[in-house]
């Protein structure tokens, strides 16, 4: 079996555009290196725990985040400015499916395949 420490994301874009697909690969891989409980509110993780979660969460975001919350030494602290900046996709990520799965026709896609394509990258 793999080690699941060289398995490699997508560091959270500036923009925020992959934001919901980042949370779940850092919640996973968290709770894989059981530090999930440092991002949960009144948790008593130790200060190397802390630490641990901090440099995991700064290495898979954009620089230009790493520069904003530079000053920023607690993974729960890192991890509600981000949900603080970021939760707003949810409201345009949603109405956006649902438009995309009315106007979804099979006939409008030349193979199977394509449609399939289409139909996961608008449930995902």
């Amino acid at each position: 079996m793999a080690n699941i420490e060289n398995w490699k994301f997508i560091a959270l874009d500036i923009s925020g555009k992959n934001y919901l697909s980042w949370v779940l690969d850092v919640k996973l891989h968290l709770s894989a290196k059981k530090l999930r409980h440092t991002i949960d509110e009144d948790n008593a993780a130790s200060n190397e725990e802390r630490a641990t979660a901090l440099i995991f969460l700064r290495h898979h975001i954009d620089d230009g985040l790493k520069y904003e919350y530079l000053t920023v030494e607690n993974p729960l602290e890192l991890w509600q400015n981000l949900n603080d900046r970021f939760e707003h996709l949810k409201v345009v990520v949603l109405p956006k499916a649902l438009n995309d799965w009315s106007q979804l026709r099979f006939q409008d896609l030349k193979t199977v395949s394509e449609y399939n394509s289409t139909l996961f990258k608008i449930v995902s």
